[in-house]
């Protein structure tokens, strides 16, 4: 048998990997439309009731991760720009997607360059 801590410990590194999966799948969309949105956050609830059934671990580690990624597609053209400033743990690509999935025909292209060129900003200095 794997002692309590230890077997926590392993559902909570678990849990995190499939959070991040999950986020970094929903970063590979092509389009997304209302319905699959609300399907996103729909099949993500459902993760999370399975999820709770199978460990006491609480809270559940990168649950706020998946939810306000999810979130931000609902986000219009002049929030975007102060989200994607406000949320550096996600990656460029996932950033980037979101500017090209959400918005996508929403915004003009000089739009989507300024949005482009927030991410880059935000980038820049990790190099």
């Amino acid at each position: 048998r794997i002692p309590l801590p230890v077997s926590n410990i392993l559902w909570e590194h678990c849990i995190r990997l499939a959070n991040r999966t999950l986020v970094e799948g929903y970063a590979n969309v092509k389009k997304c439309s209302n319905e699959g949105r609300a399907l996103m956050q729909l099949d993500f609830q459902q993760f999370l009731m399975k999820l709770e059934k199978l460990t006491d671990i609480r809270p559940i580690p990168d649950k706020e991760f998946v939810e306000t990624y999810i979130k931000a597609y609902y986000l219009t053209e002049n929030d975007m720009e102060s989200w994607i400033k406000e949320h550096r743990e996600y990656s460029t690509k996932q950033l980037t997607n979101l500017v090209n999935v959400c918005l996508g025909s929403h915004i003009n292209k000089k739009s989507r360059q300024k949005l482009l060129a927030a991410i880059d900003d935000i980038d820049r200095p990790k190099r």
